[in-house]
């Protein structure tokens, strides 16, 4: 059975895939784990270079130098030893082939695909070649890792969620608080008719137009400093209505400021009810 299920070569500082080995797998777990192999890619940058992202049935290696990283996807029976051999040799092979010009000027995902076949060769070889025949490398890459371990994650680490990577702090959200107004009385229903026929008869005069149509909203809907603005609101129709004295008679005016208070009153006794978080739809 293959040791080195999938492998790939990215760009460290943007975790840009520059070329991959063919994919033979496709159980939902080995999908589950490429996603997440994408996902640490994009992280290169934040850890040193040797690591492994440990889980059940996979495990993901990655080694990086420079602006190149090799990466690997492999079962959870291979060495760590002989992982990160395979990801040394593919690295040496990767930057032997290309400069580093060529692989900061790529624009596109898997820009040297044709070292793909490499890839594949390098994974044939380390899956299927005695591991007496590798003994010193492995050794060699053994001794490395005592004096320098890799860091070691959980497949459940390599997950980010929206606006934590590139060095975004994560947001806890909460839902928003909902509010809901009392059911509308028939009273409340009165002064908005009252309010409408106020502003009919105010149409040509834009302000009291607008007072009695804000009195509506302030009933209708719940409004931060409601108490403030109904304060504001009843002042400024009183005044206009005392500027408006030579043009209206007092009957006129007493049942303007009179709807007035009515809506005033209204809005100020409607009482605001919030939906507590644990109650049933």
């Amino acid at each position: 059975m293959s040791m080195i299920l999938f492998a790939c070569v990215v760009r460290v500082r943007d975790g840009l895939p520059l070329s991959a080995s063919t994919d033979f797998y496709h159980s939902q777990d080995f999908l589950e784990c490429r996603r997440r192999l994408k996902t640490l890619a994009l992280r290169l940058a934040q850890y040193p270079g040797r690591g492994s992202a440990e889980g059940l049935d996979f495990s993901i290696h990655f080694s990086s130098s420079r602006d190149v990283a090799c990466m690997a996807i492999c079962s959870c029976h291979c060495p760590a030893a002989m992982a990160f051999c395979f990801l040394e040799t593919l690295w040496w092979e990767f930057t032997a082939s290309y400069d580093t010009t060529c692989i900061g000027l790529a624009s596109r995902p898997y820009a040297f695909l044709e070292f793909d076949s490499v890839i594949q060769k390098v994974k044939w070889h380390f899956n299927y070649v005695s591991s007496t025949q590798m003994e010193s490398s492995l050794e060699k890459i053994q001794e490395e890792l005592k004096f320098q371990p890799p860091v070691v994650l959980t497949l459940e680490d390599t997950d980010v969620a929206n606006g934590v990577m590139n060095g975004h702090p994560q947001m806890h959200l909460e839902p928003a608080p909902n509010f809901r107004m009392e059911p509308v009385t028939a009273l409340g229903i009165l002064s908005l008719i009252l309010n409408i026929m106020c502003a009919a008869l105010n149409l040509i005069r834009g302000i009291h137009l607008a007072e009695h149509s804000l009195q509506c909203y302030l009933y209708l809907f719940y409004s931060p400093a409601r108490t403030m603005k109904v304060v504001l609101m009843l002042l400024f129709i009183c005044l206009g209505n005392m500027y408006l004295h030579g043009l209206r008679n007092l009957w006129q005016i007493l049942f303007h400021i009179g709807v007035a208070f009515l809506s005033s009153y209204q809005i100020l006794t409607r009482q605001l009810q919030e939906k507590q978080s644990d109650c049933g739809v």
